[in-house]
């Protein structure tokens, strides 16, 4: 049984609590980790107001935000995928924390799903007397907080930065960042070895992981590049499109030419990240 973990919520406040989640859509609930209400150099100031979204307080300012290094986020089947989420802004005071999350749906206090640090606070490393570079860790799980293919595709970065003067930024959706269902790709070339001239069969598979039975399923009508790179090139050139067909498989032939490796190069699409598949290589006398 998947246990599906839901995690809607008021991204937009500085405290987050757990909301009840009906019997029917999960087996249990999640405890959203963010900003305590009242913690940091000012708490009692901070625990006076819960911050709504695009809400600020004095002359704080996030200047960036970066998830995963730049790079989607891609989550197979059984492993956990780990990433960072790093917040640099500025305050005159010099920064005390600065903490992100993301979450997917339409709008934040109805969220399908949050992915939340376990730590309460950002590591923080001072750049300048008033600015730092704040860093949270954040783990997607397609056993637990990746429940099921709905999750695919973009989600949104709530960040908040504070001050060591206790004023504060919050941006519910400062920037977007995908989360994607991991991709395979094959390929097979056959005859080994071909006369020149002979048709050439290349055949392979496009799968992807399904978040809802935690297995590899084709994925269907995806245009693919068959491409060719000749044994004394160092390049690839496309020779056609081929589309998956409704189990995700390719077939297509093309006339042997010279000695050469063929594979497959699928772009992407906004749910499942480009691949290539391993080259294979055919002799062709």
């Amino acid at each position: 049984m998947r246990i599906r973990v839901t995690g809607a919520a008021v991204l937009g406040a500085l405290s987050l609590s757990v909301l009840a989640v009906p019997a029917a859509q999960a087996d249990e609930q999640q405890s959203l980790t963010s900003w305590p209400s009242a913690h940091g150099p000012a708490a009692g100031k901070a625990a006076d107001f819960a911050a709504t979204a695009d809400d600020r307080l004095g002359d704080t300012r996030i200047t960036s935000v970066t998830v995963n290094g730049g790079k989607d986020i891609v989550v197979g089947i059984t492993k956990k995928k780990s990433f960072t989420v790093t917040v640099t802004a500025n305050d005159p005071s010099g920064i005390y924390d600065g903490y992100a999350q993301l979450w997917h749906g339409a709008k934040s206090s109805s969220a399908d799903q949050v992915l939340a640090p376990d730590a309460d606070m950002g590591t923080c490393k001072a750049t300048s007397a008033t600015a730092a570079t704040c860093k949270v860790t954040i783990v997607a799980d397609p056993l637990t907080n990746i429940y099921g293919n709905l999750l695919a595709g973009t989600w949104k970065v709530w960040a908040g930065a504070m001050g060591n003067d206790g004023d504060y930024v919050v941006k519910d959706a400062y920037k977007t960042a995908k989360v994607q269902r991991a991709s395979k790709l094959t390929v097979n070339a056959a005859p080994e070895p071909v006369k020149k001239g002979k048709t050439i069969t290349v055949t392979g598979k496009l799968s992807r992981a399904n978040w809802d039975d935690l297995k590899y399923h084709g994925y269907t009508g995806q245009p693919v590049k068959l491409q060719y790179r000749k044994k004394t090139s160092k390049t690839y050139t496309t020779v056609k499109t081929v589309k998956t067909d409704s189990t995700g498989s390719l077939k297509t032939t093309v006339k042997a030419s010279a000695d050469g490796y063929f594979r497959y190069s699928f772009a992407g699409t906004t749910t499942t990240p480009a691949v290539t598949s391993t080259a294979d290589f055919v002799d062709v006398k």
